[in-house]
């Protein structure tokens, strides 16, 4: 089957964080990480059936929601996993603040590697913790882990975990299995638990692989927590449905156990029906959706150097956000974000979202048809006109 990704899907006032949050109808939002698409239909078709019953009550989560995640990690991606280790949650950023509460104390600290999604600040940050940041080099158009940091921030003993992006968000990176393998050496070295955000795992382009950091070595599954979704992928975030997989049975105790302290160890019937569809009929669906990303970044670049050569976008490895430096412009990222919305009528997130280390970068969503990243790059391109020409 084709699938349209073309389709322009009118999501205005279907209480979308994305497209009504903004009481300008005229903005155009590129902003937040959910997808433009409409989901993979054997997808849709599950739900409807499970809505079809017309009763909606609490859900038990079924062998087959277990069987078909584990499947899949181990088909895809050679990572098999048991069920005994897999903690469902509503969420990755609730499973990552039932981690952090579990695993340290106030006063302890968590390393990040910054410019990084902004959920980790404040789920380590709410849990009276301290951030240590590993900063992103920037290496051209691409971005390396500086390593002898990496290893001097991890030799602090007040530091006790660290929050690995995998891939990162938002610097599109997919680390290599040497990179991985450099971070695990590092933080086990120095005593440091390696919690891995995978969410976008499903997300990678051709010449890139997605490499679980438990599936690296028996030690690496042994010290590490997984967090996983099909949420990113499958466009299915609303729904609230993710994994947390722990292999270490004290580990797994401590997080089990916050997770039903700050109550979120329930989930919705929604979430276990499209999560079991996306993994047992989803494949042939994300596959023509990374094709079709892939392009939307090609035509993305090509647009950026043949219009904008002064605001170079890093290589887009994984993920569909793609991270523009903006520098150019001489202005504080927030404050382009403002004008962005005010005068152009579109809205990027800016850079220091994710950090002090994201000062001078806007972050682009472009999962959504061709034709409205392109228009949201026009816009882009006649306020820089129209700033320059000052």
């Amino acid at each position: 089957m084709i699938y349209d990704f073309n389709k322009v899907n009118n999501r205005r006032g279907t209480c979308s964080c994305k497209w009504d949050d903004s009481a300008d109808p005229e903005v155009l939002p590129m902003w937040v990480a959910d997808m433009d698409f409409q989901t993979a239909p054997a997808i849709v078709e599950a739900l409807q059936e499970r809505i079809s019953q017309g009763i909606y009550g609490y859900a038990h989560v079924p062998d087959e929601y277990y069987e078909a995640a584990i499947d899949w990690f181990t088909r895809r991606h050679g990572w098999t996993f048991r069920r005994e280790w897999m903690i469902y949650v509503p969420g990755v950023v609730p499973a990552l603040s039932a981690i952090v509460k579990a695993l340290t104390v106030p006063g302890d600290k968590v390393l990040i590697q910054t410019p990084v999604y902004n959920c980790f600040f404040s789920s380590i940050r709410n849990n009276g913790c301290g951030i240590e940041a590993n900063t992103l080099v920037r290496d051209g158009d691409t971005f390396r882990i500086d390593f002898d940091d990496l290893e001097k921030k991890a030799s602090d003993p007040s530091v006790k975990l660290m929050i690995l992006c995998n891939p990162h968000n938002p610097a599109g990176r997919v680390w290599t299995r040497e990179e991985l393998t450099r971070i695990g050496e590092i933080c086990f070295r120095n005593g440091v638990t390696v919690v891995a955000d995978e969410i976008h795992c499903e997300l990678v382009y051709p010449g890139h692989e997605y490499i679980p950091f438990a599936s690296i070595s028996e030690e690496f599954q042994s010290r590490s927590i997984t967090c996983i979704s099909p949420s990113k992928a499958f466009n299915i975030a609303g729904l609230h449905i993710a994994n947390i997989v722990i292999p270490d049975p004290e580990m797994r105790k401590r997080v089990d156990r916050a997770v039903n302290v700050n109550e979120v160890c329930d989930v919705g019937p929604l979430g276990v029906i499209a999560a079991t569809a996306a993994y047992r009929h989803g494949e042939d669906w994300l596959t023509q959706l990374i094709a079709y990303l892939k392009g939307n970044f090609e035509s993305f670049r090509k647009y950026c150097r043949e219009n904008l050569p002064e605001f170079p976008v890093a290589d887009l490895e994984g993920t569909y956000l793609v991270w523009m430096d903006c520098s150019r412009l001489g202005m504080a990222s927030e404050a382009l974000e403002e004008a962005l919305v005010s005068e152009a009528k579109l809205w990027l997130n800016a850079g220091t979202m994710y950090g002090e280390d994201g000062e001078g970068y806007m972050r682009w969503n472009i999962a959504c048809p061709r034709s409205v990243m392109l228009e949201g790059l026009e816009r882009f391109t006649r306020f820089v006109r129209s700033r320059t020409a000052l």
